[in-house]
């Protein structure tokens, strides 16, 4: 995947999507093969490693600290960039304060971008699923990733914030952010990504622009359908 760009991973059900995001996050240790990311093989790293690395990902089941606020999930999200220390901020030193006030205050804007300020204080688990998913993205968003996997997003959005979820990609893209997407939503998928690879039970059967996956027969056999109309 070039930088900066907007990556999607289509194919039915049991395709392998998911396996492939466990396998980059180092949830998975491949059998075989390597995983480069930026010229250096990561393949077998624990996830914290990867996170570490500025790899970032949202789960196909959500996956929350339900007695955690929406901030302080969002502020979870953080921890890989904190520098202070746990004996700093017991002790709360002045560059532990400091240090937590960055993360708040970055955590509040991420909780902007995904239209979850509003909701900040309100518990995790009071959520729907949809907004679920989106705070479940805004935590991603605030390791400030240089990688972002989103595993499903739109499963359980209506209409209107599906297409803000599209909007918020494209404006990821623009910042710079490289993002990998599995998605069922083939409008939002068509519409988001530059390029798209497509799985059918473990095997690459293509992978190119939208427009021309669109008219694979393989891929309407396997995964669009005879009816698409695109």
């Amino acid at each position: 995947m070039p930088p900066g760009r907007v990556k999607a991973v289509i194919g039915p059900n049991g395709a392998g999507k998911t396996t492939l995001f466990n396998l980059v996050t180092g949830f998975l240790i491949p059998d075989a093969g390597r995983i480069l990311f930026q010229g250096e093989e990561i393949q077998g790293e624990p996830a914290h490693a990867t996170a570490a690395r500025g790899i970032a990902r949202t789960f196909q089941l959500v996956q929350l600290f339900d007695h955690l606020t929406v901030l302080e999930n969002v502020m979870v999200g953080r921890h890989r960039l904190t520098r202070a220390g746990m004996l700093a901020g017991a002790l709360r030193l002045p560059r532990a304060r400091r240090e937590d006030a960055a993360i708040r205050r970055d955590a509040w804007e991420a909780l902007e971008m995904v239209g979850l300020a509003v909701r900040a204080h309100q518990p995790a688990a009071a959520l729907p699923l949809g907004l679920k998913r989106l705070l479940e993205i805004a935590r991603a968003l605030a390791a400030q990733p240089i990688l972002l996997l989103l595993d499903e997003p739109a499963s359980g959005l209506d209409p209107v914030e599906t297409e803000r979820l599209g909007e918020m990609i494209l404006d990821l893209k623009a910042r710079g952010v490289t993002v990998l997407l599995v998605e069922h939503d083939m409008s939002l998928t068509m519409e988001v990504a530059d390029d798209i690879a497509v799985l059918n039970y473990g095997r690459l059967i293509a992978e190119g622009p939208p427009r021309a996956i669109q008219r694979h027969p393989e891929v309407i056999a396997a995964y669009l359908g005879t009816d698409w109309q695109g």
